[in-house]
């Protein structure tokens, strides 16, 4: 079980996808994200979300995410933060969203 103490200190937050392109480097099909936290800055994400999302209809999009991981490599990339989303029976990726426009870091409670 998870503790509330642990729980508490998963930094969830909302920012706002500015740029996305495709993942060349990556294993399974992947998007690069750049991702407009606000006071913390744009972090970068590699996510396999390309099932459901085209590159065009990403930027521009909110999106929440854990963004006091480690960093991360994958392949020749350092991915920032962690993009959350519901996985489904076949594998696609639905991402989780403020239900309307918030401001870029604010914190997922």
């Amino acid at each position: 079980m998870l503790s509330w103490e642990t729980f508490e200190k998963v930094e969830m937050r909302a920012g706002t996808i500015v740029d996305a392109r495709i993942f060349e480097g990556a294993r399974n099909p992947a998007y690069q994200l750049w991702i407009d936290f606000g006071p913390l800055g744009i972090k970068k994400s590699s996510a396999q979300i390309t099932k459901l999302y085209s590159l065009e209809e990403l930027v521009g999009k909110q999106v929440v995410a854990v963004v006091n991981f480690p960093p991360k490599q994958i392949a020749n990339f350092f991915s920032e933060c962690l993009v959350l989303g519901v996985v489904g029976a076949e594998k696609e990726v639905t991402l989780l969203q403020p239900e309307r426009t918030v401001e870029n870091g604010l914190r997922i409670a």
